[in-house]
């Protein structure tokens, strides 16, 4: 049996066979798109900001389409980008250890090979899921491997049109500021990429010593003998409530809106390629009716994670129970719940994510000019969701679209490859099963847009192109050949 058709023992030996893949299909493809400069700078065709597994991907969907002159932008260090060592507090991953994510379609580029190049095919089979430490080894491998133009520690500060119809991107890094002139930027900003953490007014007058978001830094080796409470019962805030009971906290109590704990993950268990690649071609009415459906179910925290919890005495769940008082108390906080108080020392909302454009300094010159759902869709009868509601309403490429039309034009520049995205394209920029196929769907309208824009370019490139196929020599004309002999018979 051929060697290509067992898997690698190590990880050179994977490189090497994901190298010859990469050969044999021509990726990536050469270099296309016609260099710019304006004032001797020069000009970038795509800035990808956000350096996480969804920029990452996006970035080697552009290199393998030939858009060479891109680069990906992550104001964290290197191998800190995304969640999965930062704020992800969970074992494990959620997805199925098999999906293949952002591998864009090549079998070497898999996690699958990946871990069982580390730690053998016995390992993996043995293995439930991801570790989120691994997860990120394999992001960092990934990045390698593909040799991807990331530039960490760089901020974006200000995202601002130019004349040309190009965009200034005011930039920071260790105290300096440059600025990048780029045709195209990508937002590959996560969760959180048009808008921040959503906490409930209740916090406001409370000191921010006493509270956090999950997605805070929080140092967890501080509860240590606390009495810790956690609002939500989601996969995160299940997560940080574990991470305070395994570092010490010496109770906990989660507080729960609702009767019971979700159990059915509705999405999932309809995910298949027709949601991935028919989704976005439903009518309006028929995306809002899915993802509003899928959101009043909500989806349930995995097993692993309550089993994490609920393993210790000290937590107790609050049913029913929501907030309807938050009060500072000296060095204590109260909660008062429908049904009673409860003294705390320190308190997590593990409340989830909220879509404010506002919240966005980086796109504050473009917020006003931004079409939401809400500006061109009537909310239907008995479905009204304010995060639906205050999705972006996105064109093919996941461009912005605008409001007013012919108000910005530059906006279609601007692509929204995050999580708020999943009202116009479905779940193909926020979660590992279909990363992929959404940066696919978001390199081919760049490619498109970039080509079409440049099309006097490439025509002249037509016209002066005159390297000769054939040399003259290869045949002569049959008539021009016969005419000596017809001549001499005359004769």
């Amino acid at each position: 049996m051929s060697d290509l058709s067992t898997h690698p023992h190590n990880l050179d030996a994977l490189e090497a066979r994901l190298r010859q893949d990469l050969a044999w299909l021509e990726l990536p493809a050469k270099a296309w798109v016609p260099a710019r400069e304006i004032d001797g700078q020069s000009v970038i065709d795509v800035v990808i900001i956000g350096g996480g597994m969804a920029g990452l991907v996006a970035s080697g969907m552009l290199k393998r389409f030939g858009v060479a002159n891109h680069v990906v932008l992550d104001k964290a260090p290197a191998g800190k980008e995304g969640p999965w060592v930062t704020f992800a507090r969970m074992r494990t991953l959620r997805s199925p250890k098999q999906l293949t994510g952002p591998a864009m379609g090549l079998p070497a580029l898999t996690f699958r090979a990946y871990y069982e190049a580390r730690f053998g095919s016995a390992a993996w089979v043995a293995l439930a899921r991801a570790p989120r430490e691994t997860w990120m080894d394999y992001l960092i491998w990934y990045r390698k491997v593909l040799e991807l133009p990331v530039r960490n520690g760089v901020s974006v500060d200000a995202i601002l049109p130019r004349d040309d119809g190009m965009l200034d991107l005011a930039c920071s890094e260790n105290g300096r500021t440059e600025t990048i002139i780029a045709r195209h930027v990508v937002l590959a900003t996560g969760r959180d990429g048009l808008g921040g953490p959503f906490v409930p007014g209740i916090a406001e007058n409370i000191d921010r010593r006493f509270w956090a978001h999950t997605a805070d830094a929080i140092d967890f080796a501080a509860l240590r003998g606390k009495r810790v409470g956690v609002i939500g019962a989601g996969a995160s805030a299940m997560d940080n409530a574990a991470t305070a009971l395994e570092a010490g906290a010496a109770r906990l109590d989660m507080f729960v809106r609702r009767k019971e704990l979700p159990r059915i993950n509705k999405f999932t268990g309809i995910g298949s390629q027709g949601v991935v690649h028919g989704f976005a071609g439903l009518p309006d009415e028929w995306k809002w009716r899915f993802l509003d459906y899928a959101m009043s179910q909500q989806t349930p925290p995995p097993r692993a994670s309550v089993l994490r919890v609920s393993a210790f005495e000290q937590a107790h769940l609050h049913l029913q129970s929501p907030i309807t008082g938050l009060q500072q108390d000296g060095d204590q906080l109260v909660v008062t719940t429908s049904k009673a108080s409860y003294p705390l020392d320190f308190l997590i909302f593990g409340t989830g994510f909220k879509i404010d454009l506002t919240n966005r300094p980086e796109l504050a010159a473009f917020e006003p000019h931004i079409r939401l759902w809400r500006d061109r869709f009537p909310t239907p009868a008995g479905m009204a969701n304010a995060e639906l509601e205050g999705s972006p309403d996105l064109g093919e490429a996941f461009d912005f679209l605008e409001r007013e039309p012919g108000s910005c034009p530059v906006l279609s520049k601007i692509h929204c490859f995050n999580f708020p995205a999943t009202l116009s394209h479905g779940k193909l920029t926020g979660d590992i099963p279909a990363i992929s196929e959404g940066a696919d769907r978001l390199a081919r309208g760049v490619v498109r847009s970039l080509f079409v824009e440049d099309r006097e370019k490439h025509f002249a490139n037509l016209q002066a192109f005159d390297t000769p196929e054939l040399l003259g020599d290869e045949w002569f004309d049959a008539e021009t050949e016969a005419l000596p002999e017809l001549s001499s018979e005359r004769t």
